[in-house]
């Protein structure tokens, strides 16, 4: 830094002309400049220098900055392309996946309506041989039936000849008893 220029004489008459013994006069515009020698103050120059060197700094910083921006424009371009193209790349995935996963479905809802056709199938066999069966009982049940009332028919004649014998036998023991009692009274 410069140093700030002081007239030690004109400093020194002035104080002489302000009432001061020139000895003091003097030994104060020795402080004075000798206070200025040690003072480290700085001179227009000084501060147009240190402008200038602020100005090359900010301007070197200023450009290291639009480098900057430069360089990661260039990787955030880079990077969103490489995430299209990964994004591409799941999607085209999920599309692969969600295909074979629709063509999985569809064999299933295939193989259940087989599945489900041949249920259906060996129910109405089932019912047709149930009905069967049942109509074959019926049919057994009705031989039976009549067979049982053939049975009570000979059973119930059975029964009147054998009821008719023994009423006649008891008319007959009452007519006995009757023509005894007649006789006999």
């Amino acid at each position: 830094m410069g140093q700030v220029a002081f007239d030690t004489q004109e400093f020194v008459e002035m104080l002489e002309n302000a009432g001061l013994p020139k000895d003091q006069a003097r030994a104060i515009s020795i402080a004075v400049r000798k206070s200025h020698e040690v003072a480290d103050v700085a001179t227009r120059r000084d501060l147009e220098d240190a402008k200038k060197d602020i100005g090359a700094r900010f301007d070197k910083v200023d450009a290291q900055i639009a480098e900057v921006r430069k360089d990661l424009s260039a990787e955030i371009a880079e990077a969103r392309k490489d995430t299209a193209t990964r994004f591409e790349k799941v999607e085209s995935q999920i599309q692969s996946q969600s295909e074979k996963t629709d063509a999985k479905i569809a064999e299933v809802r295939k193989d259940l309506a087989f599945d489900i056709a041949d249920a259906r199938k060996e129910a109405a066999a089932r019912a047709d041989k149930t009905d069967a069966q049942i109509a074959l009982i019926r049919k057994e049940q009705a031989a039976d039936i009549a067979l049982v009332r053939k049975d009570m028919e000979v059973l119930t004649n059975g029964l009147l000849i054998k009821l008719t014998k023994v009423m006649l036998g008891c008319v007959g023991l009452a007519s006995a008893i009757v023509t005894i009692a007649v006789k006999f009274f």
